[in-house]
């Protein structure tokens, strides 16, 4: 999703006054009150932070709002988004999204004299720059951070990506939709889960399997091909059958799950060259890394013949998603500068193809 900006009557600086960051995902929202700290620059303070169930409001504006009633004293007229999705016009296209995002709609409601948006994975590739700061456990590679394009990849409703490349000024990121690309089956039992997915053939995006319902989804496909009845109704759920070993099905499930994630992380890391890392983020991977480090995750990672020499070289860390996309958000808000404050820039009709 390219950065999009609505800004009808934006002031050179947005320095001077808190504003909002939020990271909206497909099932929670992270906001936050940012100033900028002492020190300048795009290092900022948190006043305040929330998250947020998409599910118990009936828009975006609404949660804002909560936020805004609960935790702001003054006014504030500024906001930065980092969604989920890819931004077409003034709209927020995600299929997992718990309601449509209009951003003038958003600017109108909380009467904002600034919007701006940008990919939710796009804000995190701002803020994941270190993973001893962001308290990444490494999951396999040499433990360094070496230099050269760094990918984030994070399965959570859906599958978002993104690509950090470094430069002046932090660098830039360049926001995917990785997570629709086609799955690929590497296995017998893949190929007969994807047989049973879609039976006619046809597309199956990646995260229809790397994702949480995709791990809920493959337990229930398991089920069906043991024919077997799924007792287990959540991801979270299946995960917790396959740490206790209490049901083969959930085991299965989080072994095909972490194989496919590792085919997908090091296919972007050959597409990419992303000798700098992977980052792999969210609470979903963080909670399950003992399974993780014990699956094909990184055998399947790092695919063969003489792409393996480059691929093992490549770190990969699993971090929380926790503040890093509303901090990430708000780095890139006040790293556009005063030309770009002052230039109003329309929305894009496209972006890369979270």
């Amino acid at each position: 999703m390219n950065a999009a900006i609505d800004q009808p009557d934006r002031p050179a600086s947005v320095s001077t006054t808190p504003f909002l960051a939020a990271d909206v995902g497909g099932t929670h929202a992270r906001v936050a009150l940012i100033q900028v700290a002492q020190d300048g620059g795009r290092a900022v303070e948190v006043l305040a932070y929330r998250k947020f169930a998409c599910g118990d409001f009936g828009g975006l504006a609404e949660l804002l709002q909560a936020f805004v009633d609960d935790e702001v004293q003054a006014p504030v007229r500024r906001c930065v988004l980092a969604c989920a999705g890819q931004l077409m016009g003034d709209e927020v296209l995600n299929d997992n999204s718990a309601w449509p995002i209009h951003l003038p709609s958003v600017r109108r409601a909380l009467a904002l004299d600034d919007l701006a948006a940008l990919n939710d994975f796009e804000a995190l590739g701002y803020a994941l720059d270190n993973p001893l700061v962001c308290g990444g456990r490494l999951l396999c590679g040499p433990d360094r951070h070496a230099d050269g394009p760094t990918l984030v990849i994070g399965p959570g409703t859906g599958l978002g990506a993104a690509v950090r490349l470094s430069g002046p000024a932090g660098g830039c990121v360049l926001a995917t939709e990785a997570g629709q690309m086609d799955f690929a089956p590497h296995s017998i039992r893949e190929r007969e889960i994807l047989a049973q997915l879609v039976p006619d053939g046809g597309y199956l995006p990646c995260e229809r399997i790397v994702s949480g319902p995709g791990l809920l989804t493959l337990y229930r496909t398991l089920c069906a091909l043991h024919g077997t009845t799924p007792w287990l109704a959540t991801p979270a759920a299946v995960t917790a059958a396959a740490m206790a070993c209490s049901d083969a099905q959930a085991t299965e499930a989080v072994e095909v799950f972490c194989a496919a994630l590792g085919s997908f992380a090091g296919s972007l890391a050959m597409a990419y060259i992303a000798s700098g890392g992977v980052y792999l983020a969210g609470g979903f991977l963080d909670s399950m890394f003992g399974l993780l480090a014990r699956s094909d995750f990184e055998e399947r990672f790092l695919h063969g013949r003489s792409v393996r020499a480059f691929l093992s070289q490549v770190p990969v860390w699993v971090t929380e998603h926790g503040r890093q996309g509303v901090l990430g958000a708000a780095r890139w808000y006040l790293g556009r500068g005063t030309s770009a404050a002052t230039t109003p820039r329309p929305a894009a009709a496209g972006g890369p193809a979270p």
